[in-house]
């Protein structure tokens, strides 16, 4: 990255706090490393500084910190990846502190999805919410692109800077998407200096939103990431994307881990199981969960009990960093 491309990053992270509800009132707390090359950290600790909020570099992990950060110091917001709050709930419960008095009144969720494609809070923002009253912002970015779209106060898709990117959703054969459809993201970057893009495909599935926002904005907004285009599954004559499987699977509480994966089949097309780890194993619940998992997505994949470290061995070995490994893609070709 140039110089300006670091200034250009810098006001993109900026605009996007801005749209978030950001103020220079705020002091962010930010959960997320600011090293191994991971972008989106420096982003949002330069894109702070602009707008005159305060900014806590505390790193990721490490819930015992992080609370005695917030004691400490009265963040008002968090930047973080937001399955994470979900251990600062369970430590904080464990500690007597009392999550609604610790003055946070936003998080802003990078890196997982917090809404399904109608906007409705996913099964994580749910577990989130059902102890913590804040507001959820979601985020869609990629180090590529160096631009962020965030959410406004609508909570209806995460708005563009036009000034910094130019964005196509395109269909299969190359056409833009019309308003509410779903297309696979294609950016051509304004402005950048050191890995400058033309026509870049992304390879994210999102829904297109062209009509005015009801926040004022006009530009287009991207709903959450559906999944990835090359983790689309053909399954029994329907589409799928792994993120599917995922909201359903995260609402059993009896579900402690999962994993997805996709193969090829004798005849040449594709092939799921689900590999489940759970405290209940009985016939009953097996039944039920292949029955909701038929009722939402009119399929019924092959599902499997196993034991938790089989299934964290086949996500340590398919690991690409920092997220857990939800889907293994075994396909041939």
């Amino acid at each position: 990255m140039t110089e300006n491309d670091l200034k250009r990053l810098e006001y993109n992270e900026y605009l996007s706090l801005v749209c978030a509800n950001g103020s220079a009132e705020d002091i962010y707390q930010i959960i997320t490393t600011l090293d191994r090359r991971f972008m989106a950290g420096l982003a949002y600790y330069m894109g702070v500084r602009r707008m005159g909020a305060g900014a806590i570099r505390v790193g990721s992990g490490i819930p015992e910190l992080q609370w005695d950060t917030i004691k400490k110091i009265k963040p008002t917001a968090l930047i973080t990846v937001p399955s994470f709050m979900l251990p600062l709930i369970r430590f904080a419960k464990q500690h007597g502190i009392d999550v609604n008095s610790s003055g946070i009144k936003k998080a802003i969720c990078i890196g997982e999805p917090i809404r399904t494609p109608d906007f409705s809070y996913s099964v994580l923002a749910e577990k989130i919410l059902s102890e913590w009253n804040v507001e959820l912002y979601s985020t869609y970015a990629s180090t590529e692109m160096q631009t962020a779209f965030t959410e406004c106060n609508a909570f209806n898709g995460g708005h563009h800077h036009p000034e910094l990117l130019i964005v196509e959703v395109l269909d299969e054969n190359g056409n833009q998407v019309v308003n509410g459809e779903a297309g696979e993201v294609v950016v051509t970057t304004l402005g950048v200096e050191g890995v400058p893009l033309v026509r870049y495909k992304t390879g994210d599935v999102c829904h297109y939103f062209s009509d005015p926002c009801k926040c004022g904005r006009q530009t287009i907004r991207l709903g959450p990431v559906i999944g990835r285009k090359k983790q689309m599954i053909k399954y029994k004559g329907t589409t799928l994307y792994p993120q599917a499987f995922f909201d359903i699977l995260g609402r059993f509480d009896d579900i402690s881990n999962y994993v997805v994966v996709a193969s090829t089949n004798s005849t040449g097309t594709d092939e799921i199981k689900i590999l489940v780890a759970s405290k209940n194993t009985d016939p009953e619940f097996e039944k039920e969960l292949v029955d909701h998992i038929k009722a939402k997505l009119r399929v019924a994949p092959k599902l499997e009990f196993t034991a938790n470290e089989k299934i964290e061995a086949l996500q340590n070995k398919n690991s690409m960093g920092r997220k857990v490994m939800r889907f293994v893609d075994e396909r041939r070709g």
